[in-house]
């Protein structure tokens, strides 16, 4: 397979400055729900990439549980790569992959914790056995099997019935955006790249070459 010959041309819509929204947060809800109405598997999908304090990058896929104006919500372990890296480095990114709609949203900022109130709210309403797995899971860690795994699993099920807790170590955070980045595909690579910037309490709007 010659994969410098895998092209597509993006010719779907473009994104011009008069057709954003003031607030990033609402422009960015107003793409959610196009993402939403088109019908995409998971459209709440986003890569999450954190950093050490020395600066060694990594990354991979979260699930989006809530956005307002104070933020962007996931849901992990505290102990995981990602969780003991946000310890040591707050600063984040969230990149959201419409393919289908030939768009990608990037949002910066910093991440905190959410109170263990809206950490016990959201994982009251997991399905059980995503409440289970997340009780016996020492995540990011190295584990002996799979079958090991599993023993500890059916013994959390006998042991918690329907109502194992939230684990004190497994939480939310939030990121609070500090910019955002809005890319629309465009004909010849000359695609749209929008960024909100804050700056002194306003949202400042640049348009970045392709």
């Amino acid at each position: 397979m010659d994969l410098a010959a895998l092209r597509q041309e993006y010719m779907r819509a473009g994104l011009h400055e008069k057709d954003l929204a003031a607030d990033p947060l609402v422009q960015f809800g107003n793409w959610f729900d196009d993402a939403l109405q088109s019908g995409i598997a998971l459209p709440n999908a986003m890569t999450l990439a954190t950093a050490t304090k020395k600066g060694r990058p990594s990354a991979r896929a979260v699930l989006l549980k809530g956005f307002d104006h104070r933020g962007f919500v996931f849901y992990t372990h505290y102990r995981s790569r990602k969780g003991r890296e946000l310890e040591e480095n707050p600063q984040a990114m969230l990149l959201f992959c419409w393919e289908e709609l030939e768009r990608q949203v990037g949002i910066e900022g910093t991440v905190t914790r959410v109170s263990a109130e809206e950490s016990d709210e959201y994982f009251a309403t997991r399905p059980l056995g995503s409440r289970l797995s997340a009780s016996i899971s020492p995540q990011s860690e190295v584990v002996a099997s799979r079958e090991a795994l599993e023993a500890k699993l059916e013994e959390a099920s006998k042991r918690w019935r329907n109502g194992p807790r939230r684990p004190e170590e497994w939480g939310g955070y939030r990121l609070a955006p500090e910019r955002f980045e809005f890319w629309q595909g465009r004909k010849d690579r000359l695609h749209d790249r929008l960024c909100y910037q804050a700056t002194a309490g306003a949202w400042k709007i640049e348009r970045l070459a392709p």
